[in-house]
């Protein structure tokens, strides 16, 4: 009711809101999608030129979302559904260039495999197998009889053929990848084959960044050099204020009157009797459900609860209350409440554990259970024993209740109140004192009980209104929000200035994405992102956008196109890359030496030594992972010093002292299997992301979504 009444006393400018709200959405509608266009395209994009008709594409978005249960947008589902769309497709593709086909006998082959077939007595012979002269039969006589089913029957023809393909495909694929012995002995060699270095390492934190210049020309060449690693989207950046839509203290106040109303009797006119009643205010009043579940925005909880339920910073003044007293208003969540003690009973919650013992036909059974009924009242006293013996109880049931989540609750319960459990448990746990240990049969089983404490507990009758906004300060607000965006759109570069001087925080939003719809910070705003893709929104373009419960400002602060990125935008990773080339190039000229020794002195460091490298875990204990530095040890005769070696942390000189190869294997058998299945795990998850890099994509998705 409380609910009812304040709908009705804003109707009039929810009116106005939603009808301009809708004139905004027609307008923009027609405006930002060019609906006075003839230029929007008719698919939802294509792959290698075959196009995605947007009809079904939008049947199989509708599909996803239904299937999702409210889990997923559409934007995201349209995602979802294209990424699918673009995988089928250059599949489908691929098996078209390898003149793949699917035979009716391989198609039979595939159903007998299927379980619900297979065990289907219209088509299983005399000896329950499948017989595929009646499932033949019986197609022929959906098409005869049937044109419906039959057709049905035609689309899951074409899936089994569909996946059947794809199968064969990646079959292929599979046998392409053998694994030779040589690479089998190789891996053994690289795990068990040993080497110890002497080494110098002059580290790269010897030089100070400020001493190496790397300037954006150098910057510019690498991300050239590696194109592929710096390929982008194209994305935008915002910065945006939000002015949230909530209550005022004016308004606060005028609820907390209003909710003080209720301790006051009111006087209603009855129809029947022809005269005025009085009914009781919440103080007095008998009927305490019937009065919250009128006058709440809530409903009455009719439950008894321990003071640790009472999820509330108030719950010890709340507990404490006296029965009858009251306690209010006060403010939490964003409502303003009004409590009432309704009822306390002494000792009325039970704290206790248990280890459930399950037998063949119990409730509690699984599966796998073949315990009698007789070996789990056994089991369940033994178990009691060793728990009066002083085992620790919750170890007992972890290791040996047969309840789900025993292994990680260790049989606790918590605290419960009467009525709670099945009736032989509850009477067990509630005429019995603190410390007590029992056995108990219910239909679930036996039950080990163990009783670890009582608490009181209360029922609390709480009258809760949510603070809104009345309509004076949604006006407000929205002024607030319209003279900071006209100030900013007069002005557009001193944007945060003038968030400041109206108390207003700054948030940014970075790498937004042409079909991304959630923005950090605001959650789904699919219209904002929009709004940044269109031809005519340029960097410094501000715009206010309007939801349930908040105002936006949005100023497009930076864009950047597909192609590669800009040399700004990667400079904070290209930067220490180059910068670290060019110490390596810096410390190799200081690594020369006739010696180790000499090399070390001349630094001002000291010749170091590592054992038992293998290349298989390339590490250099002190150092770090040192992959080219193992490597180059692999290569050196015994004595030899290698020429400098730009490392990970470092540039070092090594001299191999000795190396450990081991004997050769009778078996290379795991070493084969390991890498093959490696390979075929990377070749496996690596197509479809090699067949979509090297593709002609083209999507319209942020067109129609």
């Amino acid at each position: 009711m409380a609910v009812l009444e304040k709908i009705r006393s804003k109707t009039v400018f929810l009116i106005a809101i939603i009808g301009l709200a809708l004139f905004a959405f027609i307008i923009s509608d027609f405006i930002g999608k060019g609906r006075f266009s003839n230029h929007q395209p008719s698919e939802i994009g294509s792959v290698n030129g075959e196009e995605v008709p947007i009809g079904a594409f939008r049947q199989q978005v509708e599909n996803a979302v239904h299937q999702a249960q409210g889990r997923a947008t559409s934007i995201e589902a349209a995602k979802y559904v294209w990424e699918q769309n673009v995988q089928r497709i250059l599949l489908k593709q691929q098996i078209e260039k390898l003149g793949l086909s699917v035979e009716k006998d391989q198609i039979i082959d595939i159903l007998s495999k299927n379980q619900m077939l297979a065990s289907d007595p219209r088509f299983t012979n005399e000896y329950g197998v499948f017989d595929a002269s009646k499932f033949t039969a019986y197609i022929a006589n959906l098409k005869a009889t049937n044109p419906d089913e039959y057709g049905m029957w035609l689309m899951q023809e074409d899936a089994i053929i569909e996946g059947a393909k794809e199968q064969m495909y990646f079959s292929f694929i599979r046998a392409g990848l053998g694994v030779t012995n040589a690479e089998a002995e190789m891996a053994y060699h690289e795990e068990k084959d040993m080497a110890d270095i002497s080494y110098v390492a002059l580290q790269y934190s010897s030089i100070d960044d400020k001493n190496v210049t790397v300037n954006d020309s150098e910057i510019k060449d690498y991300i050239k050099k590696h194109e592929k690693q710096f390929k982008q989207e194209a994305y935008r950046n915002i910065q945006y204020i939000v002015v949230n839509q909530k209550a005022s203290e004016a308004d606060k106040e005028a609820e907390k009157e209003s909710l003080l109303k209720v301790l006051q009797p009111e006087i209603v006119f009855n129809s029947t009797t022809n005269s005025n009643d009085t009914i009781a205010g919440f103080a007095t009043t008998k009927d305490v459900q019937e009065f919250v579940n009128r006058k709440s925005d809530t409903p009455y909880d009719t439950l008894y609860v321990t003071k640790n339920d009472i999820k509330s910073a108030y719950a010890d003044t709340l507990f404490a209350l006296p029965v009858g007293k009251l306690y209010g208003p006060y403010e939490e969540d964003g409502s303003l409440k009004l409590s009432r003690m309704v009822g306390k009973r002494a000792n009325g919650a039970v704290k206790a554990s248990h280890i459930l013992i399950a037998y063949t036909g119990s409730m509690a059974a699984s599966p796998n259970t073949t315990r009698s009924k007789e070996e789990a009242k056994a089991k369940a006293e033994e178990l009691l024993s060793e728990a009066k013996g002083g085992t620790d109880f919750n170890t007992l049931a972890a290791q040996n209740s047969d309840e789900p989540n025993a292994a990680y609750s260790g049989g606790q319960l918590g605290y419960f109140t009467r009525g709670r459990m099945v009736k032989p448990f509850n009477d067990f746990v509630f005429s019995n004192p603190v410390g007590t240990l029992g056995v108990v049969e219910t239909d679930f089983g036996y039950h080990v009980i163990k009783i670890e404490d009582r608490a009181d507990v209360v029922n609390i009758a709480t009258i809760s209104r949510k603070v809104e906004p009345s309509d004076a300060t949604i006006n407000d607000l929205f002024s607030k929000a319209s003279n900071f965006q006209l100030k900013a759109t007069e002005n557009p570069k001193e944007f945060a200035n003038i968030a400041k001087n109206a108390e207003l925080s700054v948030l940014r939003a970075d790498n937004l994405h042409k079909i991304d719809d959630q923005i950090i910070g605001l959650g789904s705003k699919r219209d904002i992102v929009q709004w940044l893709f269109q031809k005519d929104t340029k960097v410094g373009d501000i715009k206010m956008f309007t939801s349930s419960d908040n105002y936006i400002v949005a100023q497009l602060v930076k864009q950047g196109e597909e192609g590669l990125s800009e040399v700004q935008d990667v400079a904070p990773f290209v930067k220490p890359i180059l910068i670290r080339e060019k110490k390596a190039a810096m410390l190799k000229e200081k690594a020369k030496g006739a010696s180790l020794q000499a090399i070390a002195s001349a630094n001002n460091t000291e010749v170091k030594t590592a054992t038992g490298l293998t290349m298989n875990s390339p590490i250099i204990i002190g150092e770090g992972r040192e992959p080219k530095v193992v490597g180059a040890a692999f290569g050196l005769k015994q004595g030899a010093v290698s020429k400098p070696i730009d490392g990970e942390n470092a540039v070092y000189v090594i001299q191999l002292t000795s190396a450990t190869i081991a004997p050769p294997s009778e078996d290379y058998k795991t070493y084969l299997e390991t890498i093959e299945k490696l390979r075929t795990n990377r070749a496996l998850q690596g197509i479809l992301k090699s067949l979509e890099s090297n593709a002609e994509i083209k999507e319209n998705i942020s067109v129609f979504y």
